[in-house]
């Protein structure tokens, strides 16, 4: 009944972005949040739900913010229920170091959200709610793997593209332990950018003015890298542990009210 229920709001909430695409961006990410936050609620629970697109929303707004920081034109976040959620650059980063500083700031963002999440969980004792941080903490440390499209590619450009090529392995390993269709996509994604690496000459002319930073730089961003990694590993982790604790069924079905 709860599930026929849900499904007619979805019903409702797409024909209303549907038919209200002419009032612009603005309307097209708020309508693909609803979408989202609707089919998520069908597996996992309207709060669940809720704060999952929530996380996603922080991580996409931590580019967005980045990049008008850098003057460069952005759209809103869109997102795709059970996929990705993104922002289109509708400018061309003019170097390695702008591009890291825009792809670094989602997972930024995106784990001061998960924190967030992780000590109100902790102070009301909200299981579902540290459901929600530990998928926040998960999701910025898989976009971490330094291999385009993801943003740790687009970080660890600016220390050297050929760092891509330890992102393959990984992506490999993930695949055959995890496979779902998303990694799939990121990996057919990821060929070019591989071929890039391994063709990459730091000696061509477009990729010395590109790719031109300091070693100061290059310190810094790898730092932030690493630094970022490590800490969203142990909180990925830590909060595992803890939902093992609390009961994976109760987190997932909170109470009765649970859609």
């Amino acid at each position: 009944m709860r599930a026929r229920t849900v499904s007619s709001w979805l019903s409702r909430a797409f024909l209303l972005i549907v038919a209200g695409l002419k009032f612009g961006k603005l309307f097209g990410t708020v309508g693909t949040m609803l979408i989202s936050i609707g089919a998520y609620a069908l597996v996992f629970g309207w709060r669940y739900a809720v704060g999952i697109v929530a996380m996603l929303f922080f991580h996409e707004m931590g580019h967005y913010i980045a990049a008008r920081q850098r003057g460069l034109r952005v759209g809103l976040p869109m997102f795709i229920p059970f996929a990705f959620a993104w922002v289109k650059l509708e400018d061309t980063p003019h170097d390695a170091e702008t591009d890291a500083y825009i792809a670094l700031a989602g997972p930024m963002l995106g784990t001061v959200a998960a924190i967030g999440a992780y000590f109100l969980a902790r102070e009301h004792g909200m299981s579902w709610l540290m459901a929600v941080a530990y998928t926040g903490f998960f999701i910025n440390l898989v976009n971490m793997i330094p291999l385009p499209p993801l943003d740790g590619g687009r970080i660890t450009s600016v220390l050297s593209p050929r760092i891509w090529l330890l992102g393959v392995p990984i992506i490999g390993a993930l695949m055959f332990f995890h496979f779902s269709m998303i990694l799939l996509l990121v990996a057919i994604l990821a060929l070019p950018h591989v071929w890039t690496a391994l063709q990459f000459n730091k000696d061509d002319v477009a990729n010395a003015q590109y790719y031109a930073v300091s070693p100061r730089v290059r310190w810094e961003y790898g730092l932030l890298y690493v630094g970022l990694i490590a800490f969203l590993a142990y909180m990925t982790n830590e909060v595992d542990q803890q939902l093992d604790g609390i009961g994976r069924h109760h987190v997932e079905q909170p109470d009765s009210d649970t859609v």
